[in-house]
């Protein structure tokens, strides 16, 4: 799942993307799926017009389609987690060159 987000600073508010943790049935685990529904989810933002993805996930399965540490851009969660589990893509070269800030999710992330 995808949802819209802002990464807004004092002097910036930056339009993006967070990708909910992808979860696949253990019984169906290993076999691609998760990384195919990441892939769909990335050529849809594209499509979409969007440039980046934030995500809280783990740091160990997202890196290897392209997410980095998010506050390698400067780029951090409304809420205390882990560094390494907090993790942004560009989905176009340079996307987040010059964006940082704070993530802002939907109200109704926190009703």
């Amino acid at each position: 799942m995808l949802t819209k987000i802002h990464i807004t600073s004092a002097k910036q508010d930056f339009s993006s993307l967070a990708l909910a943790p992808v979860a696949v049935l253990p019984e169906f685990q290993g076999k691609g799926i998760g990384g195919m529904l990441i892939q769909a989810a990335h050529k849809r933002a594209k499509d979409l017009g969007y440039q980046s993805i934030i995500l809280l996930g783990h740091e160990e399965y997202y890196p290897r389609f392209g997410y980095r540490v998010a506050d390698e851009f400067g780029i951090s969660l409304p809420f205390d987690v882990p560094r390494e589990n907090c993790m942004a893509i560009e989905l176009q070269p340079n996307a987040l060159k010059g964006v940082h800030g704070q993530v802002v999710y939907a109200k109704e992330f926190f009703d």
